[in-house]
C-alpha cells in the first residue's frame, strides 16, 4: 500500500513547493486595454485599410512587442490594428508597414495552413472572458483564411494532426466559421480587414462587455514574432490568461440557425472482392445547426458522412503498444475539448473515433445524432449522442453512443472543476451489450505561475468487477522560462473504455521534466538554448518495470530559424510474453539500452526547408538506426509539397527488420478556396500503397464542392490495384436567421 502512495505523496509535496513559489514574488504583467468602436452601419471589407475614412478614425494600437528574436523590444516594424463592431459584425483591421514590402513571404493561400512560416498576421478573443477558452483568426497578404477553437488555452496532445493538442484541449483548426477577410499589397507593405458576424461566435450577450483579446504579427525576413500583451519565453498567444482586455462591447443576441444538408455520389470498383464488379450509389444527409442561446449551440445531423475527409496517416507499430490515430472529421473536433478527459494520447475517456469507426479502420455507418455545447454561465456544458447502423459482415451490432460532460470555470481563476459520463450501448439482441466510464476532473490555478491538474474515473463493463479504474495527478510549474511537472498515473487492470483510448494496459506510470529556456542577449547567431531532462516510468501491479525511458537534450536555436537537438535517452524494457515485430520475435527478458537523439529543424520560412530526426542506439536485443523526416517545398503560395520518410534499421538477435514508410503530400491552389491536393503513401511492412486525391470547392465554414479519388492497394506494385473508389460531394449552408 505504502509503495502505491509513494508517487502521490512526492506530487502533494511538489504542490506543496508549487504554491509556495507561485505565491513569492508574483510578478503580474501589465494587460494592456483597448476601447472598441462602435459603428453604425456595416463596413465594405476590401483590405484597404489606409484610405478608408472610416477605420482612420478609429483609434490604432502600436505598441507590439517582441518575443523573437530581441525579447521586449518594440516590433521592429510599424504595426496598426483596429477594432470596431456594429449590431451584426465583429471587424478587424490591420496595416503591417515593411520597409523590405517587395520581399514579403506568402507561403501558403490554403485554408487553415500553418501562418508561423510566413509574413502574417493573428488575433485571438476569449469571448467569455473565462481566461481558458477562444477563438483563433489569421491570414496573410493574399487574404488567406485561418480560423480555430482554443479550448484549455491550447494545452493537449502533441501527437495529433488536424486536431493541433489533440482530443484533449488544445487548438482545434477543423473548427469552421462563416467569416470573410480581404488583404492588400502596397510599397507600405500590406494590410487586412476581418469581418466576421456575431452569428460565427459564442459569447455572453449584454452591455458593456470585456473580452480577452490579443494579436500577434510574424515578420518573415526576421525570423520575428510580436505580441500586443508581453509574455514570458515559453508562452504563446493561446494564453488567454495573459491577454489584454477588449472592453465597451454592447451585444445582443444575433440569432442562428443553419441547414447544411449534402448530396453525395459515389463510384466503387473493389477488385479484391471481383475485379468485374463495380457498385454505384447515391446518398444525402443534413446537418442543422441552432444557437439556443448565444452562448449555447444544437447540432442535429442525419446519415453523416466524412467522405471528403483526408485518410490517416500510415504508421507502422514497432513495438507492443497501440497506435495513435487522431481523429479528423469536422463534426466531431467541433467542441471537442469540451468532452474530453483523461491523459492526452495515453488515457484517452472519450474517443470520438470509436463512432463510425471499427477497430480494423473500417467504417460504420452513423444514422445521425445530436450534439449541444457551451456555456451556461461560468459552467462549460456538453451532450453528445450519435446512433450507429450495423454492419452484418463484421458482426457490429447498432449502437447509441452518449456522452454527458459539465465543467464549471472558477470565477477570475485558471480553476475548473467538471464531470463526464460516457456510454457505449449496444441495440442488437446481445444481452450486458454496453459500457460506461464515469469520471471527475479538476485543475487548481495558482497563480499566473503553477497548475495542479487531475483525474479520477471508474468504467463499468459486465463480467469486470474490480480493478475498474484510472487516475492521474500532475503538478505544472511554467514562467520564465522553467518548465517543471511531476506526475503519476495510473490504470487498472480492469479498467475499460470502449468509447476511449487506452495507449496501454494496467499500469502504473511516474513522470518528471525540469526545462528551462535560456535567451542570450550578445551570442552571435544563438538565440537560445533548452536544456532539459525528463522520465517516464510504467510499471505493472506486480511492482516490475515494463518500460522506463530517460531523456537528456538540449536544443541549440538560432536567430537564422535553425534549430538542432542532441540528446541521449536511457531506456528499459521488460518484455513477459514473446511478441513480433513483422515476423520478427522479440523473446522474454529484461533489456536495458542507450540511444543517441539528434534532430535538425531548418527555417520554415524559406521555400526549401527540413526538420529530421536520427536515433542510434540499442533496441530491445538488438539495435536499431532510425532516420525519419519531412523536407517542404513550396513556389510562390500556389503549391505546396512535403516529402515524409521514415526508415528503421533493425537488427535483433531473432532476426533483421528494416521498415520504410513514405507519403508524399502535393497541394495546389487556385485561389484561397479552390485547391487540389494528394497524399500518395507507402510502407513495406503491410505492403500498402494508397492514394487520396481531393479537389475542394469552398463556399464558407468547409462547404462547397468536393471531388475525392481513392486507391488503396495492398500487393506488390506491379499487380492490379484492389480498391478505387470516386466520389463528389456537395454541401450547401443556408442561413436562415440573419
Amino acid at each position: 500500500m505504502y509503495k502505491s502512495l509513494r508517487p502521490l505523496l512526492l506530487i502533494a509535496l511538489f504542490s506543496s513547493l508549487l504554491t509556495i513559489q507561485a505565491q513569492q514574488n508574483t510578478s503580474s504583467i501589465a494587460k494592456p486595454t483597448y476601447q472598441a468602436t462602435l459603428l453604425e452601419q456595416d463596413l465594405q471589407v476590401d483590405g484597404d485599410v489606409i484610405n478608408d475614412p472610416i477605420w482612420q478614425a478609429v483609434p490604432a494600437i502600436t505598441d507590439l512587442l517582441q518575443i523573437r528574436p530581441n525579447y521586449g523590444a518594440p516590433v521592429s516594424e510599424k504595426t496598426e490594428v483596429r477594432i470596431a463592431y456594429t449590431a451584426t459584425t465583429f471587424y478587424v483591421s490591420v496595416v503591417c508597414y515593411d520597409t523590405d514590402a517587395k520581399n514579403i513571404v506568402v507561403s501558403d493561400s490554403r485554408r487553415d495552413a500553418d501562418l508561423n512560416d510566413e509574413d502574417s498576421f493573428l488575433f485571438i478573443i476569449d469571448t467569455y472572458h473565462d481566461r481558458q477558452n477562444g477563438f483563433l483568426f489569421g491570414t496573410n497578404a493574399q487574404g488567406m483564411e485561418y480560423d480555430a477553437q482554443i479550448d484549455n488555452e491550447g494545452k493537449g496532445n502533441n501527437n495529433a494532426n488536424r486536431q493541433q493538442g489533440g482530443v484533449i484541449g488544445g487548438t482545434n483548426i477543423n473548427w469552421d466559421a462563416t467569416w470573410k477577410v480581404k488583404s492588400q499589397l502596397g510599397d507600405y507593405g500590406w494590410s487586412a480587414e476581418f469581418a466576421i458576424p456575431f452569428r460565427s461566435l459564442r459569447f455572453a450577450p449584454g452591455d458593456n462587455k470585456t473580452w480577452g483579446l490579443n494579436f500577434q504579427r510574424n515578420i518573415s525576413k526576421n525570423t520575428e514574432t510580436a505580441y500586443w500583451t508581453s509574455l514570458p519565453l515559453g508562452f504563446d498567444m493561446k494564453r488567454l490568461s495573459l491577454a489584454g482586455n477588449l472592453e465597451g462591447l454592447n451585444l445582443k443576441n444575433p440569432g442562428n440557425l443553419k441547414l447544411i444538408p449534402y448530396v453525395l455520389g459515389q463510384y466503387v470498383n473493389d477488385k479484391s472482392v471481383d475485379p468485374n464488379e463495380t457498385d454505384t450509389h447515391f446518398d444525402a444527409g443534413m446537418d442543422v445547426k441552432y444557437s439556443v442561446t448565444p452562448s449555447l449551440t444544437l447540432d442535429l445531423t442525419y446519415n453523416t458522412d466524412f467522405a471528403q475527409v483526408e485518410v490517416d496517416d500510415q504508421q507502422v507499430n514497432l513495438d507492443r503498444f497501440n497506435l495513435f490515430f487522431p481523429e479528423k472529421r469536422a463534426f466531431f473536433l467541433e467542441n471537442a475539448g469540451q468532452f474530453s478527459v483523461g491523459s492526452p494520447g495515453e488515457v484517452d475517456l472519450f474517443f470520438s473515433r470509436r463512432i463510425g469507426i471499427s477497430n480494423d479502420g473500417s467504417l460504420v455507418p452513423i444514422i445521425g445524432g445530436a450534439r449541444l455545447s457551451g456555456k451556461v454561465g461560468q459552467t462549460n456544458v456538453g451532450f453528445l449522442s450519435m446512433f450507429t447502423d450495423d454492419v452484418g459482415d463484421a458482426g457490429i451490432e447498432k449502437n447509441n453512443f452518449t456522452v454527458a460532460r459539465v465543467n464549471h470555470n472558477v470565477s477570475g481563476t485558471r480553476s475548473s472543476v467538471g464531470g463526464i459520463f460516457i456510454n457505449r450501448a449496444g441495440l442488437g439482441d446481445l444481452e450486458d451489450d454496453y459500457n460506461r466510464v464515469f469520471a471527475v476532473d479538476g485543475k487548481w490555478g495558482i497563480g499566473n505561475k503553477a497548475e495542479i491538474t487531475g483525474f479520477v474515473a471508474k468504467s463499468v463493463t459486465p463480467g469486470i468487477e474490480k480493478n475498474d479504474h484510472a487516475f492521474k495527478l500532475m503538478g505544472n510549474y511554467d514562467w520564465s522560462g522553467w518548465r517543471m511537472n511531476l506526475g503519476y498515473t495510473e490504470v487498472g487492470e480492469g479498467f475499460n473504455p470502449e468509447v476511449g483510448f487506452l495507449q496501454r494496459t494496467a499500469f502504473r506510470k511516474p513522470e518528471a521534466l525540469i526545462f528551462k529556456t535560456h535567451r542570450f542577449k550578445n551570442a552571435g547567431q544563438l538565440l537560445e538554448i533548452r536544456p532539459h531532462l525528463s522520465y517516464r516510468g510504467y510499471w505493472n501491479f506486480d511492482d516490475q518495470l515494463v518500460t522506463s525511458f530517460m531523456h537528456v537534450d538540449n536544443h541549440w536555436v538560432f536567430k537564422s530559424g535553425l534549430e538542432i537537438h542532441t540528446g541521449i535517452n536511457f531506456t528499459a524494457e521488460q518484455v513477459f510474453e514473446d511478441f513480433t515485430i513483422s515476423d520478427v520475435t522479440v523473446p522474454v527478458g529484461y533489456y536495458n539500452n542507450e540511444e543517441l537523439q539528434l534532430v535538425i529543424i531548418t527555417n520554415p520560412n524559406n521555400a526549401l526547408s527540413f526538420n529530421t530526426r536520427t536515433i542510434i542506439g540499442g533496441y530491445f536485443n538488438g539495435h536499431q538506426i532510425t532516420n525519419s523526416g519531412t523536407a517542404n517545398f513550396r513556389i510562390g503560395d500556389k503549391f505546396n509539397s512535403s516529402l515524409t520518410m521514415s526508415h528503421s534499421d533493425i537488427q535483433l538477435d531473432t532476426g533483421d527488420l528494416t521498415a520504410l514508410v513514405g507519403g508524399l503530400r502535393l497541394s495546389y491552389s487556385f485561389t484561397p478556396r479552390i485547391f487540389v491536393q494528394s497524399l500518395i503513401q507507402r510502407n513495406n511492412v503491410s505492403n500498402i500503397t494508397s492514394v487520396n486525391a481531393r479537389f475542394g470547392w469552398l463556399q464558407n465554414a468547409n462547404t462547397g464542392l468536393f471531388v475525392v479519388f481513392n486507391v488503396v492497394k495492398d500487393d506488390d506494385v506491379l499487380d492490379a490495384l484492389n480498391n478505387q473508389t470516386l466520389t463528389i460531394k456537395y454541401t450547401h449552408r443556408f442561413d436562415l436567421l440573419r
